[in-house]
């Protein structure tokens, strides 16, 4: 691992992490990091060597020139880590953004683990994205899972129960449990008949859930408004085709006719209190 300086020194950190490829349907979970990067104005503070995890035929670099000299520069493709340092919270975060390495994934995992330890977090989130049977015009489900008892008991989620294929996101979430850090995973379900990205919807639903984990508001910036537009869009391209109305139309009636955990009193209630959180924070300001 390159570190661009000495690693700075941090106050109660989380890490956060979200990967492109396989985990990342319509790239929403590696959006929430780019967006909280962006937000927050993280600093780079180390990258993974990419020579030891990345097929550059599959992956490929990326050539341009530096905007500032004007020379020639290649961008590797690897995961970066960045800290951030949210205004108004005690607590910092560590930001990681990667792409699904190619090759040795328990070397991958021990080398983000040995960072974690480096920095001592607290705890780690890890974003995902799938694709779904699930309306674009209904709130979009995340949902969370966790082994540790303590955060299965403050979140109110259950440890996974699935069985199957899985990424890096599942191996880096077992082995960041078995280290003995406590792991929240948080996934989004995408509707599948629009899986191109970007998704904003998901990504603020990613968000909201994330903000609960956390335990600090979180800056939304214009996802609100893009969420809207893309629904509005999405809702215009599928009232022109009658078999894909009738078809969400179908999934509507599935989703309203479920136990759906966005119409449970406790999402209400952790919604109006991020409400109430982001209006204190606004006043302060």
């Amino acid at each position: 691992m390159s570190e661009q300086n000495e690693f700075p020194a941090v106050v109660d950190p989380w890490l956060v992490v979200a990967f492109e490829g396989w985990n990342d349907a319509a790239e929403a979970a590696t959006d929430v990091v780019d967006h909280l990067i962006d937000w927050w104005d993280a600093e780079l503070v180390a990258e993974l060597d990419p020579d030891d995890y990345y097929d550059f035929q599959v992956n490929r670099p990326y050539i341009g020139r530096d905007d500032e000299t004007g020379e020639r520069t290649i961008t590797w493709p690897t995961t970066r880590v960045f800290v951030a340092r949210p205004v108004g919270s005690d607590r910092d975060v560590l930001l990681v953004r990667g792409i699904e390495p190619n090759m040795r994934w328990l070397a991958y995992c021990d080398e983000l683990l040995a960072l974690a330890d480096r920095f001592a977090v607290r705890g780690i989130v890890t974003l995902g994205a799938l694709l779904a049977d699930t309306p674009h015009t209904r709130p979009i489900p995340v949902t969370g899972t966790t082994s540790d008892p303590a955060m299965a008991e403050r979140l109110h989620v259950e440890e996974s129960q699935y069985e199957g294929p899985t990424g890096i996101n599942g191996v880096f979430a077992v082995a960041s449990a078995d280290s003995g850090v406590p792991t929240v995973s948080l996934w989004a379900a995408v509707p599948h008949y629009v899986a191109q990205s970007p998704s904003p919807k998901a990504t603020l639903a990613l968000l909201g859930y994330l903000e609960d984990v956390l335990e600090i508001s979180l800056p939304l910036g214009d996802l609100r408004e893009l969420s809207r537009a893309w629904e509005r869009g999405v809702e215009e391209l599928a009232s022109s085709d009658e078999e894909i109305a009738a078809y969400v139309e179908s999934l509507e009636e599935a989703r309203d006719t479920s136990d759906l955990p966005e119409a449970s009193g406790d999402a209400i209630a952790r919604e109006f209190e991020r409400y109430l959180k982001r209006r204190s924070n606004d006043t302060d300001t």
